[in-house]
């Protein structure tokens, strides 16, 4: 089963290059970079890498979808674009693929703070026991059994772990994406993971995503 990663972008020429080397390195048969309109380097970059492009879609969601409709291939791959693909993903994905409908992998921290390692650990031991991978832990599906993003402004990759849980069987993959921890960084790493949380239950409770996306970016 042939592998296709998809890449949504908004001005991230600082990590689109390695991304898109990562996701060839592991395996995939094509890479393609959904850009929302970025004002760096990122669209030159992604071609210069040999990933295909498409533009025009600023709501993550609507780019992954995008995506998927472009893809050439059976198994797909959403990966972040500041998140790097292990060696030998796109095998593993595949295998995968053929007794579960969806998944996602570990995860890891590029950038090695003690703060960033509790937060991951945190992060993995969460996903064991849920079995609900988070768009960050590179989500992937078959192409005959993707229903598509719901075309929100935030929790999208939530809502699709969610639904397909309620599907069929869901694996976390033993193989960890490197991703960069630059909004817990930013941020602080109590007061990201409390919105994180805040964010999901008031969208349990019925918040309308437009909201959720004014919070969380406000």
């Amino acid at each position: 089963m042939r592998v296709s990663v998809i890449i949504p972008s908004l001005n991230e020429a600082a990590f689109i290059g390695a991304t898109i080397e990562s996701a060839f390195a592991a395996g995939a048969a094509e890479v393609i970079v959904v850009d929302g309109g970025s004002e760096d380097a990122t669209i030159d970059i992604a071609r210069d890498r040999g990933a295909r492009l498409i533009t025009g879609e600023r709501i993550r969601a609507r780019q992954l979808n995008r995506g998927a409709e472009a893809a050439s291939h059976e198994a797909l791959i959403f990966l972040h674009a500041d998140t790097l693909l292990p060696a030998g993903a796109a095998e593993a994905v595949s295998t995968a693929l053929a007794s579960n409908v969806f998944g996602g992998f570990r995860v890891r921290f590029i950038e090695r703070t003690l703060g960033l390692r509790w937060t991951e650990l945190a992060i993995n031991t969460r996903t064991h026991f849920s079995r609900c991978p988070w768009g960050d832990q590179a989500q992937f599906i078959r192409r005959a059994t993707f229903p598509g993003f719901r075309e929100i402004p935030i929790m999208e990759d939530y809502e699709m772990a969610i639904r397909m849980k309620r599907i069929g069987p869901t694996t976390i993959l033993p193989l960890a994406v490197r991703t960069s921890g630059r909004r817990f960084l930013q941020n602080g790493l109590f007061r990201t993971s409390a919105m994180n949380w805040w964010i999901i239950l008031n969208y349990r409770r019925g918040v309308d995503p437009e909201k959720l996306a004014q919070w969380y970016r406000g």
